[in-house]
């Protein structure tokens, strides 16, 4: 059987299980902080980046391959959105207060919920359409002042709708819409209505908001066909400046760009201040592995001899706080063994001895004598109390060589 025993773990093993634990905790930091930018959001809800039957990813894949500046806002919008359409899809029973937060950008169109729908077990950000929505819950998704008096009908059935300005322009291309939705109320402005003359989509000039009634217009069902793309893009053209982009908020949703001390310092302008920390970091790691020196050998938890004895007692004249009271007695110690050192008539004592010595130090030219020194020694202070001795000492020494 070996003498020597072995630990169970390796320090390469050690070092590498650090190495996976730092960077563990450090990958879970950082997609913590980009967790809401990482949700696909395919997850069947009336959004820009749902791909369900009461979605809007399509209408967006068909801006962008249309060349269209299009947008997903998961936060505050940037400046070149300045101008833009900003478009709410809000889902059925959301709060209004979202729209009272919306900066001066541009036009607002809010695209009123029109289904109730369900999950499909089978297919996963897919959904069951159920019933359709009731009028009073559709219009709830506006703040209170702006649906007072407002007025939302369903045409019974499936038809083909043909969309047109007020005066008679034709909007887009004839579509097939089940249930059309159609909107009207005091304080609104009628701006595409069909073929009855019933409103479609209005506007209120007072904020700058458009409110489509009906979403199957706008949605993926609607972009089934080519004709209900062409009046989908024609809508949207018809309330946005030329140039300007489409924006669909997604903050309503639950997918907001959250601010956070860990995101913010891994980006520009903190980013090389946080590299320059794991740099130092990492020195720091690499400069505590490194042993200086052999290791001190394990201490007695109560050490023995006269060395603990000497420790001890000092520890409690310090803590005592009576150290400077120690020099006079020192000088007197020191003032003994040089008078032996250097053979010192016998009988001795006192200011005579003092006197000797004194004349000793200056014959052998000393920085300094024992009465100056005694004296400092009576006066010292604890601050002090290390240069009395060290001065002490070196009197000795220059007498002690004097005299060989």
């Amino acid at each position: 059987m070996s003498g020597k025993s072995e630990g169970g773990f390796s320090p390469m093993t050690m070092i590498v299980l650090a190495l996976v634990g730092v960077i563990s905790v450090a990958g879970l930091g950082v997609l913590s902080a980009y967790a809401p930018e990482l949700k696909k959001g395919d997850d069947g809800g009336p959004h820009a980046l749902s791909r369900s039957s009461v979605g809007y990813a399509a209408l967006v894949r068909l801006l962008g391959l249309a060349g269209e500046p299009v947008l997903t806002s998961r936060g505050p919008l940037p400046a070149s959105a300045e101008g833009g359409l900003l478009v709410f899809t809000p889902a059925p029973g959301m709060s209004p207060e979202s729209l009272k937060r919306v900066g001066p950008y541009g036009p607002l169109l809010v695209v009123l919920p029109k289904w109730q729908a369900a999950p499909d077990p089978r297919h996963r950000g897919w959904v069951r359409t159920i019933d359709g929505l009731p009028t009073e819950l559709s219009t709830t998704v506006l703040p209170e002042p702006m649906r007072k008096g407002l007025v939302l009908k369903v045409a019974p059935g499936e038809r083909v709708v043909r969309l047109s300005r007020p005066g008679g322009q034709p909007i887009g291309r004839p579509v097939r819409v089940k249930g059309l939705r159609t909107l009207s109320g005091p304080g609104w402005t009628p701006v595409v209505v069909d073929e009855t003359g019933a409103p479609v989509l209005v506007m209120r000039e007072e904020p700058w908001i458009y409110v489509l009634a009906d979403p199957d217009l706008l949605n993926t069902p609607a972009l089934k066909t080519a004709d209900g793309a062409r009046t989908a893009v024609a809508l949207l053209d018809l309330i946005r400046a030329p140039d300007t982009p489409v924006i669909f908020d997604l903050t309503q949703h639950g997918f907001t760009r959250s601010r956070s001390l860990i995101r913010l310092a891994l980006e520009p302008p903190l980013l090389g201040a946080t590299l320059v920390l794991v740099a130092l970091a990492l020195l720091a790691g690499a400069q505590a592995a490194v042993r200086f020196g052999p290791a001190r050998p394990a201490r007695r938890a109560v050490a023995l001899g006269k060395t603990a004895l000497a420790d001890n007692t000092a520890g409690l004249i310090r803590l005592a706080g009576r150290e400077h009271r120690m020099a006079p007695l020192y000088a007197r110690l020191v003032q003994a063994s040089t008078a032996r050192a250097i053979g010192a008539p016998r009988g001795l004592e006192g200011q005579a001895l003092a006197d000797f010595l004194d004349r000793a130090s200056t014959t052998v030219g000393a920085a300094h004598t024992y009465s100056a020194l005694a004296d400092r020694a009576q006066a010292a202070t604890a601050s002090d109390l290390m240069r009395v001795a060290r001065d002490l000492h070196a009197w000795k020494q220059e007498l002690i060589r004097g005299r060989q």
